[in-house]
């Protein structure tokens, strides 16, 4: 009995390292227990993790008095670093394979380890979109990067189990492989959604503000994945990665016009 209950602990505590490993270019240490199968399920949690950290530097950039363009800029690159690029490297990649107007074709460009100059430009837009929305928001609305980190990888997550992987071989195959229904998609979004109204519990959001952070990024993650697989038919290791960015540039512009409303 004992023996069941310490592997039945121990499994989600490997499939979290294995998602902490992948997902991050932080280490872990090496006797640390890891698999990997199933791992998009925790990409969520390690996101709302990231969110934190990067949370934390700025709050401490900012006690040392540096303006807030700077900070943005200096926490958009630590966000780089953590990520290892992996995401944005499957936005570039996504980026250079809808260029092409030949659909059958798409693959192979986006197969392609060498960017184009769509796949630069579109770096160019994420990176430059993340670092002035982030510049645009007070000291007070830092939290929205929970929602920010959170939604946009549970938005590869619903990707993942809603969509078919079109790809014979690559490396979000294993991904559709173990996660193949919608409904593994569901504890984390009611996780989300609770946590959307923290916040607003702890004074630190309007309602306005909760639902369209609640409500839309949660919609907007969904939409761009729709959005490519509606332009490929399925989805890639390439368009995962692209899920991240793209919702992540979104739901931060989402949270600007919010707050320029009022």
């Amino acid at each position: 009995m004992l023996y069941l209950f310490r592997q039945l602990c121990q499994r989600p505590f490997a499939r979290f390292n294995a998602a902490f490993l992948f997902y991050t270019a932080l280490p872990l240490p090496q006797w640390w227990p890891v698999e990997f199968e199933g791992i998009a399920q925790f990409a969520p949690i390690v996101g709302l993790g990231m969110a934190g950290c990067l949370w934390i530097i700025w709050t401490g950039l900012t006690a040392l008095g540096l303006s807030s363009g700077l900070v943005a800029v200096i926490v958009v690159a630590i966000w780089l670093r953590i990520t290892g690029g992996l995401h944005l490297d499957g936005a570039m990649d996504a980026a250079d394979g809808l260029a092409v107007m030949d659909p059958e074709r798409r693959l192979a460009v986006m197969s392609d380890s060498r960017s184009g100059a769509f796949g630069v430009m579109a770096a160019i837009v994420i990176l430059a979109g993340k670092t002035v929305a982030l510049a645009s928001l007070s000291q007070a609305h830092l939290w929205v990067l929970l929602a920010v980190c959170g939604w946009s990888r549970w938005g590869q997550l619903a990707a993942i189990v809603r969509y078919p992987y079109i790809k014979p071989q690559g490396k979000g195959a294993f991904h559709r492989a173990t996660l193949t229904s919608p409904w593994q998609a569901l504890p984390l979004f009611l996780g989300l959604f609770g946590l959307g109204f923290l916040p607003l519990c702890l004074g630190l959001s309007s309602v306005k503000l909760t639902f369209a952070l609640t409500i839309g990024a949660g919609g907007i993650s969904l939409c761009v994945g729709d959005w490519f697989n509606a332009k490929l038919g399925g989805q890639t290791g390439d368009t995962y990665g692209a899920i991240v960015e793209w919702s992540e540039v979104l739901i931060l512009v989402l949270a600007n016009v919010v707050l320029a409303i009022g």
